[in-house]
């Protein structure tokens, strides 16, 4: 599969007269072999527009979607990144418009008799030098903001912390300037979960660990409301959590809003509040230093997608994983469905065979989750990405795997679980839902301190605990959205700039950010609410 352009072909045409050089129609072919390539032009190309080489449209073609290099006939393979994403459902003459209507899905790639780590990448050379000023924590980590985060034990207590923070920040945060911010870590879990089903303990651990994150500086303070099946002490044992934030019996800062010393509401938010002073003084002591690059722990993903993500803006966070990963850092990438059609292509990376085995179960696990719900991976791709040009669950994961760079996979974390950094170090598969909330949040329980996220169709995204970085898939996204999107990567298909400029402009633009170089969606302070996984039942 096609990871960088130099292996994509671009054809275009000479300008007529009084025809401007974008008005050229282009296409981008990913492979050699590939027999369907997607318009470039903004607004795609009427029905009778001509290629350079002579092919000539039969359809009108919008920007992104796919033109028939050849005759297809009737359950010929469709093959784009040199893979076959379907089979033409009635027979195609070259100049088609190739979309969802006129080709037939292949089956999942079988989950046995896969290649096991027998391509391995070599190890990429270091690229030595490279620093941010971060924030050290007492556990090693290393964050890339100072925030105060309150953990919620469950959704009964949102209001009353959404209350509090807001108190917060307008009489408490601006004596303490070195804190960044308040951020209440609400979710939607409540009482009615089955709280000891097997699966049970994914959105449990997804919200100890996301307490612990770096950007928090090890300081923990929980709100509880007094009855839940989900007690601070369950969601954050002894030992679970740092020192300075627990009791002498290892048990959780705690506010209760059941306590009988609580009467009123204000008596609740005053007990937030001088909690959160005892953490604000702490965090207000910390200070930026030096930090190598090898501290950065970034998660990837792709939301909204077009057919131009797996052309532009994924391969140029695909270059900028590569650097990270010389760089001695950790990235990383998910989104089970986005990566089950390419799982061959991740097996046979695999380090070890550990590695690909734990890839092969995450991938089993959720076939039969999918299975439970009577859906399977088709379910997956939604309206926007199939007028952005995406036909198909197939292409899509083709585009969203190049995000992962060139190099051997480390690691695998699961649902909620936490990176072990002691262990697992360069590029590790974190196995999550394609749901760009879900995915977000479980990255962060891994321990994400940065986010880049890709879009072709646009969206606002932004989580409020790590820095999100946005990439724009195409130039006329990045020009309409030019307060929301952070990089363009859609210089690559117009020619204007390479994978590798746009790669580095991201390396360069993570260092700053994890340095206090503010994003859009920080600076319009925009956030999604935290969404837990939890595959258990609500009873």
């Amino acid at each position: 599969m096609a990871s960088t352009m130099d292996t994509a072909r671009t054809v275009a045409g000479e300008p007529g007269p009084g025809q401007a050089a974008k008005d050229v129609p282009r296409y981008i072919r990913m492979q050699e072999d590939d027999n369907v390539a997607i318009v470039v032009n903004d607004g795609g190309l009427p029905a009778g527009s001509r290629f350079a080489g002579g092919l000539t449209l039969v359809d009108a073609v919008p920007q992104g979607h796919k033109v028939a290099l050849v005759d297809l006939a009737e359950g010929a393979a469709v093959i784009r990144y040199g893979v076959v994403i379907g089979y033409a459902a009635r027979a195609l003459p070259a100049g088609s418009w190739v979309n969802e209507r006129n080709l037939t899905m292949p089956e999942a790639p079988s989950l046995d008799r896969l290649p096991i780590s027998t391509r391995v990448p070599a190890a990429l050379p270091p690229l030595d030098g490279f620093t941010f000023q971060g924030y050290r924590n007492a556990d090693g980590s290393v964050g890339t903001r100072n925030i105060l985060a309150i953990t919620t034990t469950v959704q009964c207590v949102a209001g009353v912390v959404e209350f509090a923070v807001k108190r917060i920040k307008e009489t408490l945060l601006p004596q303490y300037p070195n804190v960044d911010d308040v951020v209440a870590l609400e979710h939607t879990y409540g009482c009615g979960v089955a709280i000891d089903a097997p699966d049970a303990i994914v959105p449990i651990r997804t919200l100890r660990n996301i307490a612990t994150n770096p950007n928090f500086g090890g300081e923990v303070m929980v709100v509880s409301l007094g009855c839940e099946k989900l007690q601070p002490e369950r969601l954050l044992p002894a030992g679970s959590i740092p020192i300075g934030s627990a009791d002498a019996d290892g048990k959780p800062d705690t506010v209760c809003l059941q306590d009988d010393a609580h009467v009123g509401f204000l008596s609740m938010i005053d007990s937030i509040l001088a909690m959160a002073h005892t953490h604000l003084v702490r965090l207000n002591a910390r200070q930026r230093e030096t930090v190598p690059a090898s501290e950065l722990i970034v998660g990837v993903q792709c939301g909204g997608s077009d057919a131009f993500s797996g052309v532009t803006a994924n391969p140029a966070v695909g270059f900028a994983t590569d650097l990270l990963v010389r760089a001695g850092a950790t990235v990383m990438f998910s989104e089970v469905t986005e990566v089950r059609d390419g799982i061959d292509q991740l097996t046979s990376r695999a380090a070890t065979p550990e590695v690909a085995e734990a890839m092969i179960r995450e991938m089993a696990w959720y076939d039969a989750y999918l299975e439970r719900g009577r859906v399977d991976r088709s379910a997956n791709t939604t309206p926007g990405n199939k007028r952005g040009g995406l036909s198909n669950i197939v292409e899509k994961a083709m585009g969203s795997i190049v995000k992962s760079g060139t190099g051997p996979i480390h690691g695998v974390v699961a649902p909620g679980a936490k990176l072990d950094r002691a262990h697992q170090r360069g590029l590790i598969y974190a196995a999550t839902p394609a749901s760009d909330f879900i995915c977000g949040t479980l990255q962060l329980a891994a321990g994400i301190n940065l986010h880049v996220f890709t879009t072709g169709r646009g969206t606002p995204y932004g989580l409020a605990e790590v820095p999100v970085i946005k990439v724009a898939t195409r130039s006329d996204l990045a020009r309409r959205w030019h307060d929301l999107m952070d990089i363009d990567a859609g210089r690559i298909a117009t020619g204007d700039a390479t994978i590798a400029d746009i790669g580095w402009q991201l390396f360069h633009r993570m260092l700053a950010v994890a340095s206090g170089e503010k994003t859009w969606a920080e600076r319009w302070g925009l956030h999604n609410a935290l969404t837990l996984f939890n595959p258990a039942p609500v009873t």
